[in-house]
């Protein structure tokens, strides 16, 4: 168990080439364009949800900040539906590979910056320099804030990795540890197969909150910058 504790995370390969470009592209399947006059249940429902999310994330952004909300609304999408396809058995998820996550935090962070430096420069200067600041403490606090902005997609990225990770382990090693315990105490196994069924649901929520908070974020630094 130990040896293939982490073979769920590498990327699959068919025929000796990574298959990663078609599974980041799998999750669009779920939601087909409406080409009907009237919709049935399940596209009326991602309809709902999308529109509730967008009016929600949308609420605070200007005429500038809202014409990110395809961005935003396909961001959310994707990060949800790879999250939630790789908890299906012996599937793949994406976001646990670092690579990917930076590879969406660090165009959206750049393109925020690059906005605001567009749109507010004076206002994106004074966030490197709180007024009144003491005179030797100047060239310090420029440097801790320059650090903070270069921080902010390795957070991004380090925050839905390590999550979409560790509830990916979690559940591995319980159902690992269930299936030795059903040739020791049955009782002990059902009960930590219940403790597996729990932490299933916890993670189908994980995997929602993430997306959601990831693109929130990303809201947040664009809503700073426009």
């Amino acid at each position: 168990m130990n040896e293939n504790l982490f073979s769920s995370f590498t990327t699959p390969t068919m025929m000796g080439l990574p298959i990663i470009i078609a599974i980041t592209m799998f999750p669009g399947i779920m939601f087909p364009s409406p080409n009907r006059l009237i919709n049935n249940r399940l596209i009326s429902i991602q309809q709902w949800l999308v529109q509730l999310t967008s009016k929600q994330m949308l609420s605070i952004h200007n005429q500038k900040g809202q014409t990110w909300a395809l961005m935003l609304m396909s961001l959310i999408l994707f990060i949800g539906s790879t999250n939630l396809l790789g908890l299906l058995p012996h599937s793949f998820t994406p976001t646990t590979q670092l690579s990917l996550n930076l590879g969406m935090a660090i165009p959206l962070w750049a393109g925020t910056v690059i906005t605001g430096f567009r749109y507010k420069t004076k206002a994106s200067l004074a966030h490197f320099l709180p007024q009144g600041t003491p005179l030797p403490l100047i060239p310090m606090l420029v440097i801790i804030e320059t650090i903070s902005l270069f921080i902010q997609p390795m957070a991004l990225a380090v925050r839905l990795t390590a999550n979409i990770t560790a509830g990916h382990l979690l559940i591995h090693l319980i159902g690992g540890a269930t299936l030795a315990l059903m040739s020791i105490s049955t009782i002990t196994a059902a009960v930590t197969f219940i403790i597996l069924i729990l932490l299933t649901i916890l993670e189908f929520a994980v995997a929602l909150i993430q997306a959601y908070v990831f693109t929130l974020l990303v809201s947040l630094y664009l809503h700073d910058n426009t």
